[in-house]
């Protein structure tokens, strides 16, 4: 391998993570996506990372699933194609529970086409944004299969059932501004300021408590699920951790010394 699938920076608590397979639009190959589960699973266990900004190389952020991977499983003896799709479908569903339940703000910053995969990806993570060349294409039922990356999942719950059947059925491209009012992407900016605005972005959004934002991004990724009571539940086992957290107690602290009292 000439060099990485996934390039990984960090800058001042901000992590970048940018797919780097250009020549292939970014699609997401097996070694590929070794090498991202490994930097998310890095991500995910530095304390010193805040919040993840997700993007591409080149002019797409990602293609989807990779032809070849596809033409090789398709290629397998009979016997095989069953169970290398059940093993495939693991480690994407794996990616796609890192990238979701990461316990820090995710942020896809989308540069091109989202096709697919790529699609489904964006939508794993917790905010979109957007540069005016990026577009949106739930293409699968085009190669004659289903959402496998999240995308019965996340989309109903950014545009609606309706909607998503909709864009799923069809498989058409979505441009950015109609990405835009249907609530796809949360955020459109100019390209040449696209990571930029993205990384200022996630720095804005995790300035907080780590503790308190990971619980309550928990929580709140399973809103959609749980009972009014449920979440009581859980938030008040949440608060209790917080109330011992180091974060907590220099907030009130700092809310209570005398120079905090005079400034109000």
């Amino acid at each position: 391998m000439d060099h990485s699938l996934i390039e990984l920076q960090v800058h001042s608590g901000i992590a970048t993570l940018t797919l780097n397979r250009p020549d292939k639009r970014n699609a997401m190959s097996d070694a590929m996506r070794t090498e991202f589960i490994d930097a998310l699973e890095s991500v995910t266990a530095d304390k010193a990372i805040r919040a993840l900004v997700l993007t591409g190389a080149g002019k797409a952020f990602c293609a989807g699933g990779d032809i070849a991977g596809m033409q090789k499983r398709m290629n397998a003896p009979a016997g095989e194609v069953g169970f290398n799709g059940w093993h495939r479908q693991q480690r994407v569903h794996h990616t796609q529970s890192l990238l979701h339940t990461c316990p820090k703000p995710v942020i896809a910053a989308v540069n091109g086409a989202a096709s697919g995969l790529g699609a489904d990806t964006a939508l794993a993570c917790d905010f979109i944004i957007a540069s005016e060349w990026a577009s949106f294409t739930w293409s699968y039922i085009l190669r004659g299969i289903v959402p496998d990356g999240g995308g019965m999942y996340f989309l109903p719950r950014r545009v609606g059932l309706s909607m998503a059947k909709q864009l799923i059925f069809t498989g058409r491209k979505v441009p950015v501004d109609e990405a835009l009012a249907l609530g796809i992407v949360d955020r459109k900016t100019a390209s040449e300021t696209l990571l930029a605005d993205a990384q200022a972005w996630a720095m804005e959004l995790s300035r907080a408590s780590p503790t308190a934002l990971a619980l309550t991004k928990t929580i709140l990724n399973q809103s959609y699920e749980l009972r009014a009571h449920d979440v009581f539940a859980q938030g008040s086992q949440a608060q209790g951790i917080c109330y011992t957290s180091s974060e907590h107690r220099a907030a009130v602290e700092a809310f209570l010394s005398p120079a905090s009292k005079q400034e109000a």
